[in-house]
């Protein structure tokens, strides 16, 4: 054999081993296709104008960007209410005569619809020789004794009154539920420095009494305080409670939290300070005044 020809069948051979393929090829005798290995896929760049329609709707997205999911906090928790009395309820009525027949009238206290009073005194008469007083207090009182403050919603009704006079007088001071004051009285409003008179009829001495029996409409709220019992930061005592038994004033401990006591009474922080118009809040974490009293009642405000 050719030694040229013999070289070629031998390389035939290696070069059929290596590749694993027979030496017969298919079925039909033909020699297979030499395998080529896959070109992996490109990704294509972007063109210029998906580049501009992605910017775009970026662009869009940050100009109206989705509202954020509501998270509870203070500002959305209802706010405390109190149902109104209807304006021109009345809630209390009746005469008032002094022991000795000098001072004669008629009152009544009216709702103004907006959790405000109005006492109205009608055919007053006078024929003592000093200005009369009217105010509103929260025990009894009796004739001939001396007042140091003229009580809730004091007015001066003037002097000697032959001719019947009338006068509507804010109950300023009364809160949102009046019946607490359960006496109206009478005194002289004469000047306290006046020494020429009576002692029956001196400045600030009890004239006339009456007692004041009160029909006030139940009124609804959403503010109910539970006692959950003293804890860290509000561990003071209830001071008080109401016919039902519900708390009605609590008195602050030493390092009591105004978030935390509001917690142990089940109600928000805001119910809080709308018990108590006094309480400034500067969060949650503000501390509180030891001994200073808070009020639970909502018909005590």
């Amino acid at each position: 054999m050719n030694r040229t020809v013999a070289s070629g069948a031998t390389a035939l051979v290696v070069a059929v081993a290596l590749s694993g393929c027979s030496l017969l090829g298919g079925s039909d005798g033909a020699l297979p296709a030499p395998s080529v290995p896959p070109t992996p896929s490109r990704t294509p760049a972007p063109t210029a104008t998906e580049t501009e329609d992605t910017d775009a709707a970026h662009i869009e997205a940050s100009a109206t960007p989705r509202a954020p999911t509501p998270v509870a906090t203070e500002a959305a928790v209802p706010d405390p209410v109190l149902s109104p009395i209807p304006a021109g309820t009345v809630l209390t009525e009746g005469d008032v005569v002094s022991p000795k027949g000098s001072i004669h009238f008629h009152y009544r206290v009216v709702a103004d619809g907006d959790d405000t009073f109005t006492a109205q005194y009608t055919g007053v008469t006078s024929s003592l020789p000093v200005p009369i007083g009217v105010g509103f207090f929260e025990r009894e009182r009796q004739v001939g004794d001396g007042l140091t403050y003229p009580g809730v919603g004091d007015a001066v009704l003037g002097g000697p009154t032959p001719a019947p006079v009338s006068e509507d007088v804010p109950l300023d001071g009364s809160g949102v539920d009046p019946s607490g004051l359960v006496t109206l009285v009478v005194s002289s409003a004469a000047d306290a420095g006046q020494t020429d008179l009576p002692i029956e009829i001196a400045g600030g001495k009890v004239l006339a009494v009456a007692a004041v029996r009160w029909s006030v409409p139940q009124r609804q709220t959403n503010v109910h305080p539970v006692d959950g019992g003293a804890r860290s930061n509000a561990a003071g005592p209830v001071t008080a409670t109401t016919a039902s038994g519900a708390p009605r004033s609590y008195t602050v401990a030493r390092d009591d939290l105004i978030g935390d006591v509001a917690a142990r009474f089940g109600i928000s922080v805001k119910a809080l300070v709308w018990l108590n118009a006094d309480v400034q809040v500067f969060g949650d974490d503000q501390y509180l005044y030891e001994g200073t009293t808070l009020n639970l009642d909502p018909l005590a405000r």
